[in-house]
């Protein structure tokens, strides 16, 4: 039997359907609409994950420091990885969380070491409407890869806020200010908070302040996509 038409029963047996174009693949993506991931091109500042020439800490972090110290982005907000990111968020397709997670433990290396994984949390009323935390289904393959703790109780939100797309970018950190507690000390951890989209980054900051009045020594951003401005 030809190879070609052992691919074919292959697919109609098992599966195996790209799950943006539909075409053969053996994995969620065809090796075409794998290429076509809108990849984050290099150089980047190493705080914030924004453009910056000669991958030097932006004038923005420079001005304004944030309070976390490096940020990880696997892609560009940009299509089809928006589109992606959205199956993956409001729709429960949870199977994308291996290819984000895959994607993004590409970009941890041993310098990048943790000894803490943290998902943003969300409020209790939104995980009861969306049924699941994608913040949550990213970070447990990444801890796995990164042989960090993974810490799903660590953060709490303290209270329920309009989510961060509904307002106008200016706004957006007032709007999470106040949002989290830390839950225990975490004098002298090294802590990766884990997130979808990092777009003003407000949220990320917020929670990277909680994180380090509560002892944390550094906090790192890994996030699957990074919008290109903000």
């Amino acid at each position: 039997m030809k190879d070609s038409t052992l691919k074919k029963l292959s697919s109609l047996l098992f599966g195996g359907s790209c799950f943006l174009c539909r075409g053969e693949a053996r994995r969620l993506l065809c090796e075409a609409c794998d290429a076509d991931l809108p990849r984050l091109p290099a150089p980047r500042c190493p705080r914030c994950a924004l453009a910056s020439p000669g991958a030097a800490v932006c004038g923005r972090c420079l001005s304004q420091t944030p309070h976390y110290d490096a940020t990880l982005a696997a892609l560009s907000y940009d299509f089809p990885a928006d589109a992606l990111i959205h199956a993956f968020k409001f729709r429960g397709e949870l199977a994308l969380a291996s290819l984000f997670s895959d994607l993004l433990s590409q970009k941890i290396t041993s310098g990048c070491a943790v000894n803490l994984v943290v998902p943003v949390p969300l409020s209790a009323r939104r995980l009861r409407e969306r049924g699941y935390n994608q913040a949550v289904e990213l970070a447990r393959p990444l801890a796995v890869a990164a042989r960090a703790r993974l810490e799903l109780d660590l953060c709490e939100r303290t209270r329920d806020a309009p989510p961060q797309t509904e307002l106008p970018w200016a706004e957006r950190g007032r709007n999470v200010r106040g949002a989290f507690r830390c839950t225990r000390s975490l004098t002298g951890a090294s802590v990766a908070v884990v997130d979808d989209v990092m777009t003003t980054g407000a949220t990320l900051d917020e929670l990277a302040s909680v994180l380090k009045k509560a002892g944390a020594a550094r906090v790192v951003n890994w996030v699957v996509a990074r919008t290109l401005e903000s």
